[in-house]
């Protein structure tokens, strides 16, 4: 029993508290990731009355234990929870843990199909309209495919054959065939349910608590608690919108900075002298509102409310996953999910459902903690339409990748592999097939490294770059303005930076004078021979022809690429269009290596030109430079000419065009085929609509024999409708055409073709919304911050992200949601 509670010191007024939100008692394996789970719980018992302790109380109380819960921790599923006596010992224990599963509320999974069983020769399954009708207390387990009563699992003490006995409690319920049974387990106003629903409405009426003094009764005394509370609230929400720090290092009263949160109440209360007599040293008797426990509970009842407006929008709709991990600051493995769906007004919208730690990144531990996360918010991996991960093997293998034990679950989830990674390594891969480009990126490379690597040389850096700018300003052509000009750093190339090539071209090209400069320098100034070594090297590498060539061909490659993989990582974008994106990259290619050579030969002239760089006579021999600088013996007997457009202008594009043939091959599949006769471009020319009968074959649990013929005439009427309807020409991309759909309300008319349509829409195009996830931890978790623990990280990211939510949730509805949390002695 002493595993699931665990008990902390109290810290003194001013002591910083570095308490761990999520600890973990034993070491957790592959094989036992429910019994983590469990071992998660903790209990968190608030003093009563005490938000928060003046310093002359604190010798008084600091030595009492404290006992904290993990809300999100606690088993969702009914079928696998302990008894809930084995959670707690003491009754304030248990009052705590009854408040944290009726404030997550019953575990109502809505699954794509309930599992059936026979029952007296027939079929028979749950109903999910039965939570409608029982929706206070019922409760169904996937696991064990039976219901169960929360109320009842609650409070009810010993066994009793009244109303369906333990089997609501312990066994769960599971004779489909026998709903009268549900009511009668609720039974009249006598019934151990009743009894037990009845301690659950007391429990959470903080109002009517015996502990609640009468002076808190007092107008005078709920308004100053309110206003107290709300400014608490207010700044809350303020310091999560913006990601910053809440407590200070010091937060004694001798301290000058108490922390970002007291500091903003300070703030708050200066202008306002309502605020200002209520709030800090003016407060009444040990209710502050600033101790570390509140903030966290403000915080988890803002982080509740994102959530739940989140999964209110999905509803019982399809969604797709996105999951990737990485490690945080704290060297913990942290696994992000988002979700993509569509909304009800046909837009795709791609969401931060959580972050949870991981003890592995094993394809079966990620399984088993994505489920988890799923059943907290009663999501289930049956409503799963589509998967994105990158390209690791625990995320995409064949046979045990994360994908795969979804696969083997769920026939409808199919899989995607992230677009904008892909892209990504198509990139990276030509640069190790061709001499040429692994010089060029590994001179580049080490450009970075000789010139970031020292602060003495990026002031070079920018001593030359102001000097070329000074030179410019002499001439009449000079351009000056707003944006114009300014001092810039040379980026370092990245394999797994998407677009980092591009970046560090653009500034090497614009750098490049600048950079010559520095080379020079250290050349003929430095006291080190290595470096003196390093730049003369790097100069007869750069400055050259060749050089300069490569340089300019591969902005106009990466150009290109670029603006797809910008258009790949917006979060509506459709696959269908997706797919019309490669292509329209490969065209364009194409189009570079047959009609390119003159534009490129004419910039890369005028750069040399600008620089001081001989240009070659390109009806010359090709002169074959040794590594030493002097000239090869070994004769090549072609022309300058033929190397630089067939040996490095159509080799490389070749090369960028098979690697992106081989990458997105799985464009050219049927399903992905299919999809693309959504497209309403040009008249819905790509309309066919024997692929789309077949393309709904795919989801048989959606289509049935007799859905695929009404889909079939619902096809023919809708592409008649749309075509004669003026509002849906000129349309582009099958995201806009759900919208408009919509607004026409034709998804009403066609409901089958519009399933479809979502269904093509919900397979996600690339993870970018996760990689954004992990931009936002660097934000939130620093190394100031490093002790911040799981749950803590998760409600902050689930609102930092989602500001827009954060936005619109109401400040009184988190304050009521806080005064829920647990037996508040202060109460409006």
């Amino acid at each position: 029993m002493d595993r699931f509670v665990i008990k902390t010191k109290r810290h003194r007024l001013g002591e910083s508290s570095t308490s761990n939100d999520n600890i973990t008692n034993g070491t957790s394996t592959n094989d036992n990731v429910q019994e983590e789970t469990q071992t998660n719980v903790r209990i968190q018992e608030e003093m009563p009355i005490n938000d928060s302790v003046p310093e002359e109380h604190a010798q008084g109380i600091h030595n009492q234990s404290q006992v904290e819960v993990n809300l999100s921790a606690i088993e969702a599923d009914p079928g696998l929870r302990l008894p809930i006596s084995d959670l707690a010992k003491t009754s304030k224990e248990l009052e705590i843990v009854r408040r944290a599963y009726l404030q997550k509320g019953p575990c109502q999974p809505r699954l794509c199909k309930f599992p059936q069983t026979t029952s007296y020769g027939q079929q028979r399954k749950f109903i999910v309209d039965w939570y409608n009708e029982f929706g206070s207390w019922l409760e169904y387990s996937e696991s064990k495919d039976a219901v169960y009563c929360l109320c009842c699992y609650l409070f009810k003490v010993g066994e009793s054959a009244k109303g369906g006995g333990g089997k609501f409690v312990s066994e769960g319920y599971r004779n489909w065939y026998k709903k009268e049974n549900l009511r009668k387990h609720e039974g009249n106003h006598d019934s151990v349910h009743h009894h037990c629903y009845m301690a659950c409405q007391d429990l959470m009426n903080n109002k009517g608590h015996i502990d609640v003094p009468l002076e808190s009764k007092t107008k005078e005394s709920k308004r100053d608690y309110y206003i107290r509370l709300r400014t608490t609230t207010k700044a809350i929400r303020y310091l999560l919108r913006q990601g910053l720090a809440f407590r200070g290092h010091d937060e004694s009263k001798s301290s000058l900075n108490k922390g970002n949160f007291v500091e903003l109440i300070k703030v708050m209360a200066e202008d306002n002298d309502e605020i200002n007599k209520v709030v800090l040293d003016n407060s009444q008797g040990n209710c502050i509102m600033t101790a570390p426990e509140i903030q966290k509970q403000i915080i988890g009842a803002f982080a509740h409310l994102v959530s739940k407006t989140i999964i209110s929008d999905i509803g019982d709709d399809f969604f797709a996953l996105l999951v990737d991990e990485a490690r945080d600051v704290s060297i913990k493995e942290q696994m992000a999910v988002a979700l993509r769906y569509v909304n009800k007004g046909g837009k795709i919208i791609e969401r931060f459902l959580g972050i949870v730690h991981v003890p592995n990144t094993t394809s079966r531990c990620l399984k088993a903690s994505l489920e988890s996360l799923l059943t907290t918010f009663g999501l289930s991996l049956s409503r799963v339409r589509g998967q994105g991960y990158d390209g690791a093997s625990n995320m995409q293998g064949e046979f045990n990748g994360l994908k795969s034990l979804i696969l083997k679950e769920n026939k409808s989830a199919f899989y995607v592999h992230c677009f904008a990674h892909q892209l990504q390594l198509a990139l990276v891969q030509i640069t190790k097939k061709n001499k040429q480009l692994s010089e060029f990126f590994g001179s580049l490379a080490l450009l970075a490294n000789v010139i970031g690597g020292s602060c003495k040389r990026q002031e070079l850096l920018r001593e030359k770059q102001f000097e070329k700018l000074m030179e410019r300003v002499s001439f009449d052509n000079f351009v000056s303005g707003s944006g114009l000009n300014q001092e810039s750093t040379l980026k370092r190339p990245g394999d797994t930076r998407w677009n980092s090539y591009y970046f560090t071209i653009t500034s090497m090209i614009k750098l490049f004078p600048s950079v010559v400069g520095v080379l020079e320098y250290l050349e003929n100034n430095s006291d080190d021979v290595s470096h003196c070594g390093q730049a003369s090297m790097l100069l007869r590498n750069i400055v050259c022809f060749e050089f300069a060539f490569v340089l300019h061909l591969m902005r106009s490659i990466l150009g290109i690429t670029n603006d797809l993989s910008q258009a790949l990582q917006r979060k509506d974008q459709d696959l269908a269009n997706a797919m019309k994106l490669v292509i329209f990259a490969k065209d364009r290619l194409q189009e570079l290596r047959e009609g390119g050579w003159d534009d490129l030969l004419r910039e890369t002239s005028s750069f040399c030109v600008q620089n001081n760089i001989l240009i070659p006579n390109m009806n010359d021999d090709f002169v074959l430079y040794s590594r030493d600088g002097r000239v090869s013996r070994k004769g090549t007997q072609i022309t300058n000419l033929n190397h630089y457009k067939v040996d490095v202008l159509y080799t490389v594009i070749d090369l960028q065009l098979s690697e992106l043939n081989d990458r997105f091959d799985n464009t050219n599949t049927e399903l992905l085929s299919m999809i693309s006769c959504f497209d309403p471009s040009n008249s819905f020319s790509a309309f066919d609509r024997k692929a789309l009968v077949k393309l709904a074959e795919f989801y048989p649990e959606e289509f049935d024999d007799n859905d695929l013929v009404a889909l079939e005439n619902q096809l023919e009427n809708y592409i008649r409708d749309v075509k004669s309807d003026q509002e849906f020409s000129n349309m582009s991309g099958a995201s806009r055409l759900a919208e408009k759909l919509v607004a026409k309300r034709k998804n009403v008319t066609y409901p089958l073709v519009y399933l479809l349509l979502k269904l093509s829409l919900i397979l996600p195009v690339a993870t970018a919304s996760v990689e954004r996830i992990f931009s936002a931890m660097k934000i939130v978790k620093l190394e100031l911050r490093n002790r911040m623990g799981d749950q803590m990280l998760n409600d902050v990211l689930v609102s930092f992200i989602e500001k827009d939510i954060l936005n619109g949730v109401s400040i009184d509805e988190v304050m009521n949601f806080f005064q829920e949390m647990g037996p508040r002695r202060k109460i409006f």
